[in-house]
């Protein structure tokens, strides 16, 4: 007995060992996959090479490749001779084959990359890693988590990924169309059996290789808003009107499962994954974007939905054939059935049919009133249209009702259920469009309107406490500034003209469609009591200004960006919160404020390290302030694809954030080619949404152990130190070297860049070559161009250089107070494992080849033996807190990937240096632009978070 008894308690063991080893060979399978199929697509592109440009060119690239191989993975110098001469002797004629080849190649091992990783997530996923909404969900299991607990964070939660058009995405959506088709005849390659299906799926590859490299990369002219709003539609097309409505269907069933004897009945999950968009609204620096292209935004968006609902709603009418003579219904249905125009005698026992005839009428009805569509044919029919999204929902839920209670509950989950969360979900509108201005800009418009309104001041001269005391008293005036017998600028009518349209289209979609408008350079109190004044004028606002009955529609969210206006933020949301009026608006808003943090610009202002802390602090310090007025703070964070923007793992970046300041409620920014990266593809996408699910809901209800009083002011001290002197070390470089700016424009692309077409908006907010006016992306891309990628990790090699070195006989004390916080503080983890990754695509010798684009060989001399000298500061810290000489020690699959792009970028890198040189030296061959532009192209598919 006791032997049996043995070997049974033995069993789950040898199962888990049995279940290691069978993961282990699968993962090491799939490894293999992943190598056979990258050289299956780069022998296929190959092959389309050779057919369609010759045999010559075919060779010349192959011979490249191989040059390339040979001296980055043997170090080999006389290959690195043999590369550069032969890519220096390229005719442009003979350059853009060999840099489309190279592109090209590096887009497909994107999409091997892509799937390899795709299919690791799956086979893993059963082993409940942190980091996935699974294993998230699992811990609701624990006894310290009751239902109610988690009821409570839902009904308050919001989580909300904001795509935007900053120009970072450098492809077309023509060759992004065939990368993603691409991508599903790969993935489809395994689950192929018999040999007719193999050799179609072998064409569909081979014809879509083909089509891209036939197919023409870069725009011939810039790109509209228009273009930028319907390319942002697509995602939802491909994504997220699929994956977030089963993200929620799938959460609510776990959430029942597991709570199932807490309650009676079903719990109903309410729809907190909500999507947001700048585009059409985003006027900061864009004269592009005024009211018409908000409405037209609101449109096509409206319109992306309709027609996902009329698509749901026919495919029901096929599939939900219950007859009343095998399932009853309820007498709801029964009504909405005998509603519908069509009583076929064949479909008079099919009642849910005859109901859904019905609600497609007044569904497209509804569209045709409300949305821009393709389809223009009449309709011949009368039907009433729905009021709001809510009615539609109304009646998708009697049906819903009339299943669940006529034991047809089953025929739920597959598609009305999933409708019905996509409808509480993207409602007439998608997607809730943000708008943003510069606050310099209002103050020009209330300056204007105080004049024409007879005010003989000049309100820009004016003190902050004067400023603050007009605008208070204009609020609490029943009557208008602006008058329609005055002349006003072009500009106030701009300005005008967007809120007028705010409150039309929020009139036609409903409330949802526009709730936010965002103060970019937030830097007074006036700054936001200006928005204030400028709703009034456009009847956003309604009641006087301190009374219980005052409605604000749009929310007021300052941007803090610079390291100053982080700094000054809590100052000013103090004052915000203690003038009379402020807390009667914010009730009508729910007890909430809405506050954005930028990361781009505070890191161009004082570097990477600077900017993580002070965005730090700001939120620690918000976070109390809001604590004390009982409001409920939401960050927005501005993140943007490269580590310079706040970039890096989603995961890491939440759960890095102070504790308390997520609380279920997020915001956050997806931009340029991160959008393509993370949500091209449906299955993709899905995982980056649950993903940023399961880290809301980790910083919220499971964050991770609190340091002690005394810890967290030593590392709060640690941080401080660190901070000021990476920022020192960053502006002295960046800001009080004589010549920087002669540096920059030279030995990186911005100029090229700017004439790339990748985005309606200009590359600099003025036209100069002041480094504090330029953009930030254009400024962290041209750094990834040249392959230094300065912003992501310039100035902590000096900081932790000084720390540890200062007093010699600290250096061990503080190494390991380093090392501690490395281990007990998540922002300093994070912080240094995202340095950890840019450091592992910084190449110097690569840079330097660039750096010999300035003439001037002394101030390139001085200032890139700077750079050499912060780098290899930054290097050894890395080394010694790391524990590691070798880059990406604990994450070797990313580690291997970018060694094996590197040998792909240095043609495309050594190629814009030359045709760059050639191009600035007076030769203005359309071949050496386009050449240019594709490595532009090249170089940014082959280090990806770049923008």
């Amino acid at each position: 007995m006791g032997f049996v008894l043995v070997h049974l308690l033995l069993i789950p063991s040898l199962f888990r060992y049995q279940l290691s080893i069978t993961m282990r060979e699968t993962e090491q399978s799939l490894a293999k996959d992943l190598h056979d199929n990258i050289r299956y697509l780069g022998r296929v592109l190959g092959e389309a090479i050779r057919n369609k440009e010759g045999q010559e060119t075919f060779d010349t690239i192959e011979n490249i490749r191989q040059t390339a191989v040979k001296f980055r993975r043997k170090n080999d110098q006389e290959a690195a001779f043999t590369l550069e001469s032969t890519l220096k002797n390229l005719s442009p004629e003979q350059a853009v084959p060999i840099i489309r080849a190279f592109s090209h190649f590096k887009h497909l091992v994107n999409i091997a990359e892509d799937l390899y990783a795709h299919q690791r997530t799956r086979i893993n996923e059963d082993k409940l890693g942190t980091g996935m909404l699974a294993h998230t969900v699992n811990q609701f299991k624990k006894p310290e988590v009751d239902y109610e607990s988690v009821v409570k964070f839902f009904n308050e939660a919001l989580v909300s990924p904001v795509l935007t058009a900053h120009p970072t995405e450098v492809q077309r959506k023509s060759i992004l169309e065939l990368q993603d088709a691409l991508a599903h005849y790969l993935a489809e390659r395994d689950t192929l059996i018999s040999e007719k299906e193999i050799e179609r799926n072998r064409l569909l590859i081979e014809g879509t290789i083909c089509a891209i490299w036939q197919t023409r990369v870069v725009r011939l002219s810039k790109i509209s808003v228009i273009n930028e709003i319907e390319n942002a539609i697509s995602y939802y097309e491909t994504t997220f009107l699929h994956a977030i409505p089963e993200i929620l269907q799938d959460l609510e069933r776990d959430i029942n499962r597991i709570f199932s004897e807490e309650f009676d009945g079903l719990y109903q999950l309410p729809s907190f994954l909500h999507m947001g968009s700048w585009i059409g609204g985003d006027r900061d620096g864009n004269p592009f974007v005024n009211g018409e292209t908000l409405a037209q935004a609101a449109s096509l968006q409206s319109a992306a939905a309709f027609q996902f609902y009329l698509g749901e709603v026919e495919s029901l009418r096929r599939e939900l054939a219950v007859s009343t003579r095998l399932a009853q219904v309820t007498p709801e249905v029964q009504i909405l059935a005998e509603r519908s125009r069509n009583q076929s005698p064949h479909r008079i026992d099919e009642a849910y049919r005859l109901a859904l005839n019905g609600i497609h009428d007044r569904l497209m009805i509804t569209a045709s009133l409300l949305s821009s569509t393709s389809d223009t044919s009449p309709i011949t029919f009368e039907a009433k249209p729905y009021e709001n999204a809510e009615a539609f929902l109304a009646e998708i839920t009697m049906l819903i009702h009339s299943l669940m209670v006529n034991k047809g509950e089953y025929l739920v989950y597959p598609r009305l259920g999933k409708l019905a969360k996509a409808i509480e979900t993207f409602g007439f509108h998608l997607a809730t469009i943000d708008i943003r201005q510069s606050s310099d800009i209002h103050e020009a418009v209330i300056t204007e309107l105080l004049n024409k309104a007879g005010y003989h001041f000049d309100y820009t001269a004016l003190d902050e406490t004067e400023k603050v005391n007009i605008l208070l008293a204009e609020l609490q005036q029943p009557r208008l500034l602006f008058s329609p017998f005055h002349s006003y600028s072009e500009l106030l009518h701009k300005e005008i003209g967007v809120l007028n349209k705010v409150r039309e289209i929020r009139q036609l979609f409903g409330p949802r469609v526009v709730r936010q408008y965002i103060i970019s350079h937030t830097e007074t109190l006036s700054d936001l009591l200006e928005l204030a004044l400028l709703q009034k004028e456009t009847g956003l606002l309604r009641g006087v200004w301190g009374s219980a009955n005052i409605q604000l529609d749009l929310n007021i969210v300052p941007l803090f960006e610079t390291i100053a206006d982080l700094r000054n933020a809590p100052m000013i949301m103090s004052q915000w919160l203690n003038i009379l009026g402020t807390k009667e608006v914010l009730h009508y808003q729910g007890d909430e404020q809405e506050i954005m943090l930028g990361y781009s610009d505070s890191n161009k202002d004082g570097g990477f390290l600077t900017s993580s802390w002070e965005l730090y602090k700001a939120e620690v310090e918000l976070l109390t302030l809001f604590k004390q007025a009982n409001i409920k703070l939401r960050l927005f964070h501005g993140r943007g694809g490269a580590v310079g923007r706040g970039g890096g793992p989603t995961y890491d970046a939440i759960m890095a954030q102070p504790l308390g300041t997520v609380n279920g409620q997020i915001r956050l920014t997806e931009q340029g080619e991160t959008i393509a990266f993370k949500y091209s593809d449906a299955k993709v996408g899905k995982q980056s949404l649950e993903t940023l699910i399961a880290a809301t809901l980790d910083a919220s209800l499971f964050p991770q152990t609190g340091l002690s009083h005394q810890q967290e002011r030593v590392f709060e001290g640690i941080m401080e130190t660190l901070s000021d002197s990476a920022m020192t070390a960053y502006r002295s470089l960046i800001y009080e070297t004589p010549g920087f700016e002669d540096y920059f424009f030279n030995t990186t692309p911005i100029a090229e860049i700017a004439e790339l077409n990748i985005g309606s908006r200009p590359s600099a907010r003025k036209t100069n070559r002041k480094i504090e006016d330029l953009r930030a992306i254009p400024w962290g891309f041209s750094w990834a161009q040249c392959r230094l990628l300065l912003p992501g990790w310039y100035g902590l090699g000096s900081a932790i250089h000084q720390y540890l070195y200062a007093d010699e006989n600290k250096t061990k004390a503080h190494t390991k107070q380093l090392k501690q916080m490395l281990k007990s503080l998540p922002l300093f983890k994070t912080l240094l494992a995202n340095v950890d990754m840019v450091i592992a695509k910084t190449d110097l010798t690569v840079a330097k080849r660039y750096a010999q684009m300035l003439p001037d060989i002394a101030l390139r001399e001085a200032i890139f033996s700077r750079i050499e000298a912060e780098y290899a500061l930054t290097v050894a810290a890395l080394n010694l807190l790391l524990g590691s000489s070798e880059r990406l020690s604990s994450n070797p699959i990313l580690a291997d990937s970018i060694k094996n792009r590197l040998p792909y970028l240095d043609p495309m890198n050594y190629l814009q240096v030359e045709m760059i040189q050639r191009y600035r030296a007076g030769d203005t061959d359309d071949k050496l632009k386009l050449a240019i532009l594709l490595t532009i192209n090249g170089i940014a598919a082959g280090l990806r978070n770049t923008g």
